[in-house]
């Protein structure tokens, strides 16, 4: 009786043999496609793939109002209440019905006294003006380093979100779709589906030490709408942080100063690396407000060269001070 081990396999044709293998490599192939199209930042399209672009969310700019606003104090509420109405109130960059998603750092499990995530109170205080000026819906996200379920519940933003109204969006790997940044560096690449959801868009970014780029503020924020292998941007940092500046227009940015991780960033951990500066800024010019945080960290222009690169594109103004600027003390 013959055995398992014994039986002899059918002899495959040459024909059949080459045909079974074109069919694996078409496979292989298809897939290989995909992971280029989900993870490389080349233009390379699929006819399938829908390939979105960013709207522009900017608010126009006005000669009544000015277009930057520093806000020192320690009553976080009254100081983005200051800061919002130097600029014309909330309802000046909101509509009502308007579909609102605040982008704060939320990148960290890290608890809001080490200062790696935007200031919860902030966070808080921002979705309730934007609901008072009428928005139908208030989203806050971020596409976190860590386990974003324990960045958002540690940092206090998730508890500071729905305490005012609003909605955390935790961005799940089905939930990034194929963007053309149109960037030097940055080309199609995964973006959270929010964004292209949202009607207006407000950055909430916490200032920063960044071990790469010196500093994390207003511009380098923008890498947590990214899915994918975003550690690849890091070969060229700069351009990579100047064409996410130049592909994502928001209608407002409102930087948290209140406590600064001047060293060990962008994690931190050890609260003596913590300044407290008491500090927010809001405004329309990125580079603008960026330039004026620098000097939290000790640092100057010329060390941050993404400055100067959004600057050459038109993205704003790095001498800062020659803007209409307010400053004042609540």
């Amino acid at each position: 009786m013959s055995s398992k081990h014994s039986r002899k396999e059918p002899d495959i044709s040459r024909r059949k043999f080459l045909r079974n293998t074109a069919a694996t490599c078409g496979l292989v192939a298809a897939t290989g496609v995909w992971g280029y199209l989900a993870y490389s930042d080349k233009s390379v399209r699929r006819s399938s793939e829908k390939i979105y672009s960013f709207k522009n969310y900017r608010t126009p700019d006005s000669k009544s109002h000015p277009s930057m606003v520093i806000v020192h104090g320690t009553e976080v509420n009254a100081m983005a209440l200051a800061a919002l109405n130097t600029l014309g109130g909330m309802k000046r960059f909101i509509n009502k019905g308007e579909r609102v998603l605040i982008k704060p750092n939320v990148g960290w499990d890290r608890q809001p006294e080490q200062a790696a995530n935007t200031n919860p109170e902030l966070v808080g205080s921002v979705v309730n003006l934007c609901r008072q000026a009428g928005a139908s819906e208030v989203w806050v996200t971020d596409v976190s380093i860590n386990d974003p379920y324990r960045s958002f519940a540690r940092s206090g933003i998730e508890h500071a979100v729905q305490r005012t109204g609003g909605t955390v969006r935790f961005t799940t790997e089905n939930d990034f779709v194929l963007t053309d940044l149109k960037g030097q560096v940055l080309r199609v690449w995964p973006v959270s589906r929010f964004y292209h959801e949202a009607d207006k868009v407000i950055n909430m970014p916490v200032v920063k030490h960044h071990s790469l780029s010196k500093c994390t503020i207003a511009m380098k924020n923008w890498y947590g709408v990214l899915g994918g292998r975003r550690n690849r941007l890091h070969q060229d940092i700069n351009t990579s942080i100047a064409d996410l500046a130049t592909a994502i227009r928001p209608t407002l940015t409102i930087i948290d100063a209140t406590r600064v991780l001047v060293r060990n960033g962008p994690t931190g951990g050890n609260l003596s690396d913590v300044s407290r500066e008491n500090t927010i800024l809001a405004g329309l010019d990125e580079i603008a407000l960026d330039s004026y945080c620098l000097k939290f960290l000790n640092l100057q222009a010329k060390d941050v060269p993404y400055l100067s690169i959004g600057e050459k594109r038109g993205l704003g103004v790095v001498e800062w001070k020659s803007l209409d600027y307010v400053e004042l003390k609540v």
